[in-house]
């Protein structure tokens, strides 16, 4: 068996992540499902990775997870992340810019070089594709990762680029928010769902990781902003699927 979380996973979060997987492994043990004992390392093939039928926890995107993953797996659960102005369960995407950006409407950024994470991450692409396509008429620019679309934009190389609202948490717990300033919010989409095998044992998970959840100690469930798990359905994920970043005229 195999378990991961390498949606949020930082250095900083690494010792919180080993100590929330432990509770929900013996979470899991208590009801005698197996379980191994530590996380495996974020992989380089992140689908492949979630296909693997021995996977008996992880944690996807909403965007992957609706566009191709949803008959491979089966959904657990939604962790909450408390994200404001956001249901519980849900999140939302902070589209960023220069401090000393002078323009403060986002129609404004038509024309401006956009950094994004993923073509296939629901924060990253998705939510400002489907929300506002118009803006996205510029030059872009693929970074490969949150933090990396923020460093992008602070040096330059872009204009501005949307962040996941719990990653731009950890930014600027990190304090790497400086002379970045948030120029719209997303509407909230279902947040990033912990999912396991075709197989696997939802029921003994859920009740497994919302254990782990309450008894985790107040500094890790504040080092991974963890407030609680909701039982989305799959059918909360179905939303419409945007357009491929090569679709949107550079």
């Amino acid at each position: 068996m195999i378990a991961s979380l390498p949606m949020y996973a930082t250095p900083h979060t690494a010792g919180a992540d080993a100590r929330f997987w432990g509770l929900i492994r013996d979470g899991l043990h208590k009801q005698g499902v197996d379980a191994p004992d530590a996380l495996t390392a974020p992989p380089t093939d992140l689908l492949a990775h979630w296909r693997n039928p021995k996977l008996i926890f992880s944690q996807t995107c909403g965007f992957p997870f609706r566009a191709v993953l949803k008959d491979d797996v089966s959904l657990i659960g939604t962790p909450d992340y408390g994200v404001a102005g956001c249901p519980p369960g849900y999140y939302c995407s902070h589209v960023i810019a220069r401090d000393d950006d002078p323009r403060v409407a986002l129609s404004a950024f038509k024309t401006a070089r956009f950094a994004y994470n993923d073509a296939m991450s629901q924060s990253g692409w998705a939510a400002l594709a489907l929300e506002a396509p118009e803006v996205l008429q510029g030059p872009r620019l693929c970074t490969g990762g949150h933090r990396l679309s923020a460093i992008a934009v602070r040096q330059g190389d872009a204009d501005f680029a949307t962040i996941d609202a719990v990653t731009w948490q950890h930014l600027d717990a990190a304090g790497e928010t400086g002379g970045l300033k948030i120029l719209h919010s997303t509407s909230p989409t279902p947040g990033l769902p912990y999912i396991t095998s075709k197989s696997g044992p939802v029921d003994a998970l859920f009740a497994a990781t919302a254990q782990a959840i309450t008894a985790l100690p107040s500094q890790d469930r504040a080092v991974l902003h963890l407030e609680g798990l909701v039982a989305l359905p799959p059918s909360a994920y179905a939303l419409p699927l945007p357009p491929p970043a090569e679709a949107i005229r550079s």
